[in-house]
């Protein structure tokens, strides 16, 4: 078989209905939407979640809670992620960053203490769990607070 002897399966492709092209195509006038209605008008049907009158799911339920709009959320790093660096590394976010190991900063960088770490580091970040900053300076290593 070459190249040029390529053919879809059988069945696998269809051509489009060309609807409203005439009374010869059998999709011609009312283009296969039926007589008049909701659903053979132009802009017709209905809005997603409407429930033909009856109140609506969304609307019956009750709200709850809210959203606070001054909200910091931090990227987290874990200890054991930690250990792909060098004895002796200052772990920055931006190293953090370039490395990979985090792709959007957000409000700041947070390390916690899954795993646990086997290096001697200097970990820079936004905000520390105590057992993480325990862990690092039971390691050897160092913490600071940027």
């Amino acid at each position: 078989m070459k190249l040029h002897e390529l053919k879809p399966a059988e069945g696998s492709r269809q051509e489009r209905k060309r609807k409203g092209r005439g009374i010869g195509s059998g999709n011609g006038k009312t283009a296969g939407r039926g007589t008049k209605g909701q659903n053979s008008r132009s802009g017709g049907g209905v809005r997603i979640g409407f429930e033909g009158g009856q109140t609506a799911l969304f609307r019956r339920l009750p709200k709850r809670g809210f959203t606070n709009i001054n909200r910091k959320e931090f990227a987290i790093v874990n200890l054991d992620t930690l250990n792909r660096f060098e004895e002796g590394t200052e772990v920055t976010p931006e190293l953090l960053i370039e490395v990979g190991i985090v792709s959007n900063e957000k409000s700041g960088i947070k390390i916690l203490a899954k795993g646990n770490i086997e290096k001697k580091l200097t970990v820079k970040a936004h905000k520390f769990s105590n057992a993480a900053k325990e862990a690092i300076e039971a390691a050897g290593g160092n913490t600071e607070v940027l």
